[in-house]
């Protein structure tokens, strides 16, 4: 039977004639029939080195076990040995005088073997670098020659027809320091045949002769006495040996041309040939017959190797050369709930507990898989456990075995006591997967949905959405499941019959969900894909190896997944790294804290520790979780240039300074966040360069004392002078004069001189220099009359000609600088939130109403209700200056002297308004009033208070009218409506943005300006409609999610209109309606007492829902009635649903005929079975605490803000429903309206 070829990498090349696998490392060494050596790596796909200095085709080539070193022989009679670290040949042995076929390092000793056409077999001493021994006896080409890996034999094979199997303990004794000598150096004979034809050495042990043809190949098994050996007859012939003679022990026929190699697999009872009949067969030893083949239909195949620890084999033909695998070494295994693992191991289902490393078998599948020879696949391929199922354990197991098949097993994992598998159901398809408590799915032959019960009865086919379908993955909830394809996954919902979402990733392997099935990971060959449970692609990371495996971690939301030689992390931004290197490849199955639970690929469960800390870093930074990074800059060990990088690309180089002691690191850290002392404290240790960088820096920020101290380091005198001039400070400038003249610097004295206005020492700069001219007519022109003279009476005595004197010149003076201080005003460098790690707190702090500063919100707003209820003494009408009236009034006076004016006048104090006067005599001119403090005091809407960022009068006004207490849950809406009404507009160069406050369009009625909100109604009508889409696909908890949004942005929106805000009243009300209708829905699930059931299901269905929410509810009652054979209530759920417009549609004509046939029925049986607390016909309100009818007259409390009924028992505590307020407070209800409009 042909099988495709688990290829792992392929080259292409002339033809290749000799194949060796490094012991090691991923490489791969080719010889050529063009004469060339090719090194491999077969992992990462690249040619490292070509060799090239033989003349004419390398038929053999080898590696040494331990030394960087390299055999060959080729048809220039030449075997060379080459360093491969060296690239370059050492030395070339001659001795051969024909073509040479293979060559080969001894494990232990410094031999080389090789095979020629000369009709010998040599073996070479390489550090002596001489023929130790000529091996003769062969009367034909000798085409291969091998030492065997533990003993002192050799096996060469021959085209005389013959396989001889040598001994070489007299040469191991004769060459191996310490052993006694045979050769009696003496004996001149003795000495001429050693050297002649190698003495008795190594001698004949067996000649194995029953080949008809001539033999291409022969080689021992690495640990049993048997020979294996391939001819030009077209046989594989397997011998075995003992201490005095070797026979035949069977012939395996099934190629059809010359047998060119053939070999033991070093792992498996099996034995692999190839041909140049164009195929590769693997034979079973015990059963010796053929059990699996490879075809390829244009080469010829002429070379194999094994490699010696590892489940590779690799082969050479005319077209280059291929390195295989015969089985996938990936284990089955499903890891369930981060609490335990199941796995396939030697025919065993076993389980390991992670919390105790307890590993039993728990089932023996040695009845249920197929009798299929080890070592050539078709035993499990995946292995899938039934999580929707709580009361039993069902595991599917899928092979590739037929074209496909699966079976079904349920067992215990109470009894530790193994046993055969007694439920077994097997069938066969592609793949197969759990989709419900007791259903699976199968992709049959047809590329259908086989749905199929658990006696393996398919209750119906589905066709497949999507073409060319070829796997299935669980789908993260019931009933739902992914369709893998060539090109994308589908995320599928079988009950509805209709493609959820879909993703683009090609050739998918495997998925993996984290423990809430929130997010998934799905792994192709070199690349994972993040997404969400909506199907979202987050982030895709690509390897140039082969991926292994991953699993989540179970506290944090990292992925670890594994490759052939890394552990490595991923977050859903798409950070990644290497958490720690592996010597062989591991699955993962478990994350936790320090622990990486993983199955290698002989099934051994095993422990890696891992530190996951630079992964945890990074998270707290993307979540902006500021104390969590702070604790762990001082506690944790994070080093490495891949985090200092990551910082900086981040924006975060302060928090880079922490990890780093290399000083010009730290150097460019600190310039990098403009941390000037910082980078001056480590500029002492770096030198000049170091030096200009911080003066450019300092100069950028306009600290002229580090730009003048990092001059003077650089001894940059001419710039040091020209910064003395901007800052204006003459007495240096005189000083650098003064240094410029002991220097012999004539321009820079000049350059001081002209910065001075020094008009004497130009002069002076001009006559030391020999011009004369230029220093006469810089007197003249400055009115030094006697140096004029004196230089006048010079140029004369020279016969220089005077030059002429403009009388309108005008004194040239050095600009005056507009600043003189200490430093210049400095830059405003941007402050990084983690600046200063030590002053950050858990919270956030209160916003100041005078500060133009952005402060954060305090966090978790604790403390805020600490002054809920205080006096009015300290409240807004003391920030505004408003008079309060005197205490000792009358009770009923209150009212008499009532501000509700609307007058700005009244806002000023009375002493700012004398002020006003254009000639109070020593009064300032008043500031304006704050818009912050204007809006606190205009304004009885939360809303404008969060904007004007007074938290503390924005939750006493909560309080006030809604009695709202657990404050957090409007946290993060309260934020944004702090942000939402300031903006910030760029100013001048090198001056701050200017702070500006965005206002609300005034109604009508308003005259006083407002701020700007961003809570709308429109987008909490969105969030309804999305709850309402929800609710319907049965998705629970994301239309509560949308509820709850919707119940804690109501406080913070502002209405313009009355009718605005009978549209709030209303959806607060259908909000309140939908939540309690999730709550009894959600209790219906848990409960397991068929009354109580039976009542939530009734009232259920009074909830104030659309009719066609309704509709879903009746169904349900009638159904649950009917089957609890109440058959009273059932009839009257039948009515109600009869009833619903919706029914009467053609859409609902089912439902309607259900219906019709319940109430018929039931109205023929007119009994209840159970007796339940629910009247029809009684109003009532439902306790939205015990979820019990409150009929109508019965004592009840409300929450003042969504109008949740409790009954008295509840007053005083949080509201289930809402989770804001406290029930049974009277209040004056939600203010909305600029108006002070009440809901």
């Amino acid at each position: 039977m042909d099988n495709k070829m688990l290829t792992k990498f392929e080259s292409k090349s002339n033809r290749v004639k000799g194949i060796s696998f490094h012991p090691v490392r991923p490489w791969i060494l080719t010889s050529l029939h063009n004469g060339q050596i090719q090194l491999w790596d077969y992992r990462m796909g690249t040619c490292l080195d070509k060799f090239e200095e033989h003349d004419g085709p390398v038929r053999g080539v080898d590696f040494h076990r331990v030394q960087p070193l390299i055999c060959s022989g080729g048809d220039d009679y030449k075997v060379k040995v080459w360093d491969y670290k060296l690239r370059r040949c050492l030395f070339t042995l001659l001795g051969h005088l024909d073509y040479i076929r293979t060559v080969q390092f001894h494990v232990e000793y410094p031999w080389i073997v090789s095979a020629s056409d000369d009709q010998t077999i040599r073996i070479w001493n390489w550090q002596s670098r001489n023929c130790i021994s000529v091996l003769t006896g062969h009367n034909h080409y000798v085409m291969c020659a091998g030492f065997h890996p533990k003993e002192d034999l050799i096996v060469s094979a021959s085209l005389d027809q013959t396989v001889r199997v040598w001994d070489t303990t007299g040469l191991r004794k004769k060459t191996v320091r310490g052993a006694p000598s045979n050769v009696d150096d003496g004996n001149v004979v003795a000495r001429v045949n050693n050297e002649l034809f190698g003495g008795n050495d190594a001698l004949v042990k067996y000649v194995l002769e029953g080949h008809e043809r001539g033999v291409n190949w022969a080689s021992f098994h690495p640990t049993l006495p048997l020979v294996v050996s391939g001819a030009d007859d077209r046989q594989v012939k397997l011998w075995r040996m003992n201490e005095t003679k070797a026979w035949e022990v069977d012939t395996m026929r099934g190629h059809t041309n010359n047998v060119s190699c053939v070999l033991f697999h070093p792992k498996h009872e099996l034995i692999v040939s190839n041909s140049e009949d164009r195929t590769i067969r693997v034979w079973d030893i015990s059963k010796r017959q053929g059990v699996q083949t490879f075809r390829r239909e244009s080469d010829r195949f002429w070379i194999l190797a094994a490699h010696p620890d590892q489940n590779l084999l690799a082969t050479g033909h005319d077209g280059g050369m291929t390195v295989f695998k015969l089985e996938r070494e990936r284990p089955a295994f499903y890891s369930h709930g981060g609490l335990r693992c199941f796995y396939v191991k030697d025919r065993y289902l076993r389980l390991h507990e992670f919390s105790n490393g307890r590993d039993i078998p728990l089932v023996s599948l040695r009845r249920t898989t197929s009798n299929t020879t080890p070592g050539i696949g078709g035993g499990p391929r995946a292995l899938k456990f039934n999580i929707l199922n709580k009361n039993e354990n069902n595991v599917l197991i899928t092979s590739l075995e037929g074209g496909g098949s699966y079976e079904l097993i349920s067992f215990s994992t109470d009894n530790a006591r193994t046993g055969d598998a007694q439920d077994v159901r097997r069938g066969h398809g592609i793949d197969a997967v759990f989709i419900q408590r007791d259903r699976f799915v199968v992709l049959n032959s047809i590329k259908q949905l086989a749905i199929t019960n658990f006696e393996n009865n398919v209750v119906k086919t589905i066709p497949s959405p999507v073409p060319g379908v070829d796997g299935l993955f669980f789908g993260g909830a019931n009933g739902r499941v992914i369709l893998k394809s060539e090109d994308r996954v589908t995320l599928f919902d079988i009950q509805a019959r209709r493609v959820l979402a879909e993703l683009h990733v090609s050739r998918v392997k495997y998925v993996v969900w984290n423990k809430d099935f929130s997010m998934i990971a799905l792994f192709s060959k070199h690349q994972v894909v993040l997404a969400n449970k909506k199907f979202e692609q987050l982030c895709i990371i690509g390897e140039t190896v082969n991926l292994k495996g991953g699993c989540w971690d179970e506290t944090h939301p990292i992925f670890v997944y594994t490759t052939l030689n890394h552990v490595k992390y991923v977050l859903a931004n798409g950070d990644n790294g290497i958490v720690r290197g592996l010597e062989s490849p591991v699955y993962a199955t478990k994350v936790n804290g320090t622990n990486l639970h993983c199955i290698d690929r002989e099934g051994r469960t095993r422990v890696l520790e891992i530190n996951t800390t630079e992964a945890q870093f990074k998270l707290a930074l993307e979540r902006k979780d500021y104390p969590e990074v702070m604790r762990m800059v001082k506690h944790s060990r994070l080093c490495g240039q891949a985090v200092i990088t990551y910082l900086q690309e981040k924006g975060y180089p302060e928090v880079a300074l922490h990890f780093v002691q290399d000083p010009k690191i730290r150097f460019k850290l600190a310039l990098a966040c403009g941390n000037i002392q910082v980078a001056m404290t480590v500029a002492y240790d770096l030198g000049d360069d170091a030096w200009k960088q911080l003066a450019s820096e300092a100069l950028r920020q306009g600290n002229h004392e580090v730009v003048e101290m990092a001059y003077q380091k650089t001894k940059e005198f001419e710039k040091l002078s020209f910064l003395y001039l901007l800052t204006g400070n003459v007495e240096k400038l005189r000083k650098m004069m003064k240094i410029s003249e002991m220097r012999g610097d004539v321009m820079s004295r000049f350059h001081n001189s002209l910065y001075l206005g020094d008009a004497e020492e130009r002069m002076r700069v001009f006559e030391t220099t020999g011009q004369l001219s230029l220093a006469y007519l810089t007197a003249a022109t400055h009115g030094l009359d006697e140096d004029a003279e004196r230089l006048r009476e010079l140029l004369e005595a020279k016969s220089i000609p005077l030059p002429e004197v403009n009388p309108s010149a005008s004194l040239l003076q050095p600009p005056t600088p507009i600043y003189r201080g200490e430093n210049w005003p400095l830059l405003a460098v941007a402050k990084s939130t983690l600046s200063d790690l030590d002053g950050v707190s858990s919270g956030v702090a209160g916003v100041d109403e005078g500060s133009d500063d952005d402060n954060q919100v305090g966090g978790d707003w604790e403390g805020d209700d600490d002054d809920l209820f205080d006096s009015d003494e300290e409240g807004p009408s003391e920030q505004t200056g408003k008079k309060k009236a005197p205490a000792e009034e009358g009770a009923w006076d209150d009212d008499d002297d009532l501000d509700i004016s609307d007058d700005e006048d009244d806002v000023a104090p009375s002493s700012s308004a004398a002020g006003r006067g254009p000639k109070a005599s020593g009064a300032l001119y008043t500031a304006g009033i704050s818009p912050l403090v204007a809006w606190c005091a205009d304004s009885s809407l939360s809303a404008d208070h969060l904007a004007a960022g007074s938290v503390d009068t924005a939750l006493q006004l909560l309080n006030r009218q809604i009695a709202a207490v657990n404050v957090p849950v409007i946290r993060q809406n309260a934020i944004a409506t702090y942000l939402s009404a300031t903006a910030y507009l760029p100013g001048l160069p090198l001056t701050p943005p200017s702070k500006s406050y965005l206002m609300r369009e005034s109604l009508k009625d308003q005259t006083k300006p407002m701020p700007a909100v961003c809570m709308k109604i429109a987008p909490l009508l969105e969030s309804l409609k999305q709850a309402y889409r929800s609710f319907t696909s049965g998705q629970f908890v994301e239309c509560k999610a949308s509820l709850d949004f919707i119940f804690h942005s109501i406080p913070l929106v502002v209405t313009s209109s009355r009718t605005a805000s009978n549209d709030i009243k209303e959806l607060l009300e259908v909000c309140r309606e939908y939540v309690t209708a999730i709550r009894v829905k959600s209790k219906i699930g848990e409960t397991k007492d068929t009354v109580r059931s039976l009542e939530l299901a009734a009232y259920f269905t009074h909830c104030n829902l659309q009719p066609s929410h309704l509709m879903l509810a009746l169904k349900s009652a009638m159904a649950s009635a009917f089957k609890a054979k109440n058959f009273v209530n059932a009839a009257a759920f039948a009515r109600r649903l009869l009833e619903l417009p919706e029914t009467n549609s053609e859409r609902h004509a089912d439902t309607r005929t259900k219906a019709q046939k319940v109430l018929s029925k039931s109205e023929q049986q007119g009994r209840n079975e159970h007796q339940i607390d629910y009247d029809e016909m009684n109003p009532f309100s439902l306790d939205c605490a015990e979820l019990k009818p409150i009929y109508k007259g019965s004592p009840s409390i409300k929450c003042p803000y969504c109008f949740s009924a409790y009954s008295p028992d509840f007053k005083g505590k949080l509201c289930v429903t809402c989770n804001l307020s406290t029930v049974g407070v009277e209040t004056i209800g939600l203010v909305s309206s600029a108006a002070g409009n009440r809901k």
